[in-house]
């Protein structure tokens, strides 16, 4: 849809919020199946923050610039000021919960992220390690499968904070 959009097939104000809507239907699918894997409650409180800040701002995530720039992003403000994309919408005076948009860069990856998305990120992370637990046929105490997510994840920020 969002490919659909920029071509002009379809208006940003109705296929940026269907396109979210269906995809959070099957995301959430998807999450309610797997319910048994507890790291996936960190994607769902991700989830639902996005979901927040884009039916706060009328079906469309907000992004910083400021935030694209650091990122390494240039070129798409005209774009988002026009809401020519049907997800993202440029961050101004008027957004609502402002600090829950993609206001977060992050370099490494040429991305400006939410905070949800951290918390999406975090859970499928976790998810990774609770999969190979479980595959391992080995059952650890909660406490030292938490901090086992929690290294992973440390690790995982270091190597970003390393390549920036």
């Amino acid at each position: 849809m969002a490919y659909g959009t920029y071509r002009g097939l379809f208006r940003p104000e109705w296929a940026g919020p269907l396109a979210k809507t269906l995809v959070l239907a099957l995301v959430g699918y998807g999450l309610y199946q797997n319910r048994h894997l507890k790291s996936l409650y960190l994607v769902l409180l991700g989830l639902a923050l996005n979901t927040l800040v884009i039916f706060a701002n009328g079906g469309h995530m907000p992004v910083s610039l400021d935030a694209l720039k650091k990122a390494g992003i240039e070129g798409w403000e005209d774009l988002l000021k026009t809401r020519g994309d049907a997800v993202h919408t440029l961050l101004d005076e008027s957004t609502r919960l402002p600090f829950l948009g993609d206001v977060i860069a992050l370099p490494p990856l040429r991305k400006a992220a939410s905070l949800g998305d951290l918390f999406v990120l975090a859970g499928i992370a976790g998810v990774v390690v609770e999969g190979a637990l479980r595959a391992s046929g080995r059952r650890l105490p909660r406490r030292q499968a938490a901090l086992r997510v929690l290294a992973l994840l440390l690790g995982v920020l270091i190597l970003l904070a390393l390549r920036a």
